[in-house]
């Protein structure tokens, strides 16, 4: 699946695409507005990827300090991008583009 198909099957279901992993699918259900489905996933898996999505989500509820934690879980400097651009950047990588 690549970026366009992604951000398309927002507009087009309700439940996000087969096969997706655990932080595409915690993204996912992030701008489908569920931010409670996307952290319980986000929180459900151990990689670096899950733990990059998780600070993604608490900085979104504007939770600096434990956004810092997982920033650090993930091995990433903590984000300045505006929001949307760092979900962007977060689906592009994850997606492999």
């Amino acid at each position: 699946m690549n970026f366009e198909d992604f951000v398309s099957s927002l507009r087009d279901r309700e439940q996000p695409p087969e096969g997706l992993s655990i932080p595409l699918q915690a993204l996912w259900y992030e701008r489908k507005g569920n931010w409670e489905k996307a952290h319980q996933l986000a929180q459900s898996a151990s990689d670096a990827e899950a733990a990059w999505v998780h600070a993604y989500l608490h900085r979104r509820e504007g939770d600096e300090g434990n956004a810092t934690y997982w920033y650090l879980r993930a091995g990433k400097g903590r984000s300045h991008q505006p929001l949307d651009q760092e979900w962007e950047e977060i689906a592009r990588v994850l997606l492999g583009e």
